[in-house]
């Protein structure tokens, strides 16, 4: 072999070595790169909403579901996992692999469980990433107009007093907010009702408008077309004010209940361990979606109000709302299940 063919040969392989090694680079980079940088237009991104179909929390997600798709720059995808109040869901996201996939829109309902159920498969708030706090959704209490001739407050509390413990009240389930909200009621006007809990907010209220139970308090955005038919009847909102969403209904603190006054939050996290560059990337695609104009008009129609937290600010508050409505179960006087 010559000296010109063998320094061809040599050149040839020096070539082949640098390919490779910047082949390699190339792979090490993707490798160090995080998962969503080049995964968002392929991979879906689950929403487990440990609520049913029908719920406050279903209504507001579905609202914004393509602005958030639009947002996070892939599809996003709606899973209800309604399952013993709520808990089933909330197992399945606390299983999810922290990569910024798999999330969940949540209710007041995950600081209550671990003052009313004896037992949960997993720790709260430990075993998940609060990323933001997003507003509140007003609760109405309200009855069948075929079993219920009552009106308002005071002749709702006085049918109340009249038939101690005849009446059913309906919730999505054990110790979910819905359940806390009649409990409180009660405690507060000082009567007494059956607790009928359901599978979630879908079957409660088809057997609420079906008669088989007389009542229940419940997000507005679940019922507010059956106030407008006349299938259901408001008797009070819960919170402290009136709402722009359904003006004409009286609160119980303005018809005399004035230490009654309950509204549901509701809340994005996702499992435990998700990097500070996932929860920014979330953050900032659900403050885009919940500004956008359409979302905005359906939260205003729907009555909800949007104050999205920081994530630092949502870790806090879950501690916070976990120890006040540890408080409010025992002043309601319920006991763990």
């Amino acid at each position: 072999m010559n000296r010109k063919t063998t320094q061809s040969t040599k050149t040839a392989t020096l070539h082949k070595r640098r390919a490779a090694l910047g082949h390699l680079a190339t792979l090490g980079a993707l490798a160090a790169m995080p998962q969503w940088a080049f995964a968002q237009s392929d991979r879906p991104l689950r929403l487990v909403l440990p609520n049913a179909t029908g719920s406050g929390v279903d209504a507001i997600t579905r609202a914004a579901q393509p602005a958030l798709s639009k947002a996070l720059g892939t599809t996003v995808v709606v899973e209800n996992q309604p399952g013993a109040g709520g808990v089933v869901g909330l197992q399945t996201l606390s299983k999810a692999a922290p990569d910024g996939f798999t999330l969940s829109v949540v209710s007041n309902n995950v600081v209550i469980f671990p003052s009313v159920l004896k037992s949960l498969p997993f720790d709260m708030p430990g075993d998940f990433t609060p990323i933001a706090m997003m507003g509140s959704t007003p609760m109405v209490l309200v009855v069948n107009p075929q079993k219920v001739a009552a009106t308002n407050s005071r002749e709702f509390i006085a049918l109340l007093k009249n038939k101690p413990g005849e009446l059913n009240f309906a919730s999505g389930g054990n110790g979910t907010i819905l359940h806390l909200a009649a409990e409180m009621f009660l405690d507060e006007s000082k009567t007494s009702a059956k607790h009928i809990p359901y599978k979630g907010v879908g079957p409660m209220v088809t057997d609420l408008l079906g008669g088989q139970v007389e009542f229940a308090t419940v997000a507005l955005p679940s019922v507010q077309q059956h106030i407008k038919s006349g299938a259901l009847r408001a008797i009070g909102m819960c919170g402290s004010q009136r709402v722009a969403a359904a003006p004409e209904i009286p609160t119980f603190i303005e018809q005399g209940l004035t230490g009654y006054s309950v509204e549901a939050w509701f809340a994005v996290i996702g499992p435990k361990g998700l990097s500070p560059a996932n929860v920014k990337r979330i953050h900032d695609g659900i403050v885009a979606a919940f500004n956008d104009p359409t979302v905005k008009e359906t939260m205003a129609k729907q009555g909800n109000t949007i104050n999205i937290s920081t994530p630092e600010q949502a870790q806090s508050a879950f501690k916070s709302e976990m120890a006040k409505y540890a408080a409010l179960v025992k002043k309601a006087k319920l006991e763990p299940q």
